[in-house]
């Protein structure tokens, strides 16, 4: 594979840590198998303030995806917002508008892929007994997810280790609870790749067949959550259906004509 800067069009992954990354290995072999002059690549940086000199040693980035933990920090970096990323207030596609003539950066402008990504998995798990849904974690996953729901009409309530306004915690959850939302969602790392021996404090012994336990989640392919749900009769799902339509997604963005 040649030199990043030797390609023409360039994107890439900012988070940290970056353990595993599926978008690596989808995007270069769509490059490949579509003889597209472009590359992506892994930008682990430990401090967001780095961003800006990523941008600056290469001048053919085109595009970045962006996860845990900048999908909010990343914010203040950008010049602009569509109006899925404004709303949720957080951003995981960054596309980059630069002068067709010149390459010069005019502006940086955030996306939220996510939603779409999620919204498009929702009519799989609903029934008509699922239509409430707990989702665990609140960072910009757990909006995006949120945001995703709210727009199928599903009640939604965000559980957290830390008590808040809108928030439960894990310690509140009552098998009445339970009993009335069908829907589990895990929207925080907990049982990502390498510390896959963790899972949300969540009392899984209330599940039953009724519910449906989706995990974010894609690595390992069933996580400890998934199986601790599964134990008690609840359907479960991973992230991959979602990761693959955001990536797709995100394609789309950072591709559209005017360039």
């Amino acid at each position: 594979m040649k030199s990043p800067l030797a390609c023409k069009y360039l994107y890439g992954l900012i988070g940290y840590p970056l353990v595993h990354s599926f978008s690596l290995d989808y995007f270069n072999q769509k490059f490949l198998a579509e003889d597209i002059d472009a590359q992506y690549i892994n930008f682990e940086i430990e401090d967001l303030g780095l961003l800006m000199e990523v941008i600056a040693e290469y001048p053919n980035l085109n595009g970045l995806n962006v996860t845990a933990p900048y999908k909010e920090a990343v914010i203040p970096y950008l010049d602009s917002l569509d109006e899925d990323a404004r709303e949720i207030g957080a951003v995981n596609v960054i596309r980059f508008i630069r002068d067709p003539q010149t390459g010069e950066l005019l502006e940086l402008r955030g996306y939220n892929s996510d939603v779409v990504g999620f919204e498009k998995t929702i009519d799989s798990i609903l029934t008509p007994q699922r239509t409430s849904a707990l989702v665990l974690g609140t960072g910009g996953a757990a909006k995006a997810v949120k945001a995703a729901f709210t727009r199928h009409g599903i009640d939604v309530q965000l559980v957290s280790r830390r008590k808040s306004e809108h928030t439960l915690i894990y310690e509140e959850i009552t098998r009445a609870m339970v009993a009335s939302y069908k829907i589990i969602v895990n929207a925080t790392p907990l049982g990502k790749y390498p510390d896959d021996n963790l899972c949300p404090d969540f009392p899984y012994r209330f599940l039953t067949k009724d519910h449906i336990c989706y995990d974010l989640i894609y690595n390992p392919e069933e996580t400890l959550f998934m199986k601790k749900s599964a134990q008690y009769g609840a359907e479960t799902k991973n992230g991959i259906e979602m990761l693959l339509l955001q990536a797709f997604d995100s394609y789309e963005i950072w591709t559209q004509d005017d360039r």
